[in-house]
């Protein structure tokens, strides 16, 4: 009997934009199990609560195979031992995403070098999608329905139709 491969995928998913769901399904398919980590993101003021994030995440990805959606706090070389993961999986959109990404993976190493990182590249056009983009967008009254879920759309619509969001 082999050890399953479990990877994680973190990130803050404010929101979880379609080019997250890229990555997701192209995860899956490598993995047996993808553990996607959703941020508690101190360093941020995130537009959506830790728990409704988990939610939209669980919702988007529910239909992918071998996925759990779960919060995290902390280290995520840390997670990634709690988890008796192999890999971490990163979303690479262009050569900045790179450039930050790849020093994050040798501090990785560092912490925990047994697990490894793994680069994804979404589907071209999802490349120029960013969840700061797709916030900034809906916030000025753009239609971001090529960017994320309907789910996710109409709970950005309403977010920002609240006076004072």
């Amino acid at each position: 009997m082999s050890i399953p491969r479990i990877a994680v995928y973190s990130g803050t998913f404010d929101p979880f934009t379609l080019g997250h769901g890229d990555v997701v399904r192209r995860a899956a398919a490598l993995f047996d199990q993808l553990v996607i980590a959703v941020a508690v993101a101190h360093h941020k003021k995130t537009l959506f609560s830790l728990s409704e994030r988990v939610g939209q995440v669980q919702k988007a990805t529910a239909s992918i195979a071998g996925i759990q959606v779960l919060p995290f706090d902390g280290l995520i070389m840390d997670f990634c031992a709690a988890q008796n993961a192999c890999a971490v999986v990163r979303g690479i959109r262009n050569l900045t995403d790179f450039d930050y990404e790849a020093q994050m993976a040798a501090m990785n190493r560092k912490l925990r070098p047994q697990v490894e990182t793994v680069f994804l590249l979404p589907e071209a056009p999802l490349a120029c999608i960013s969840s700061t983009l797709v916030r900034e967008i809906s916030k000025l009254g753009g239609s971001v329905a090529q960017m994320v879920s309907p789910s996710i759309a109409a709970a950005l619509a309403q977010v920002h139709a609240t006076p004072g969001a």
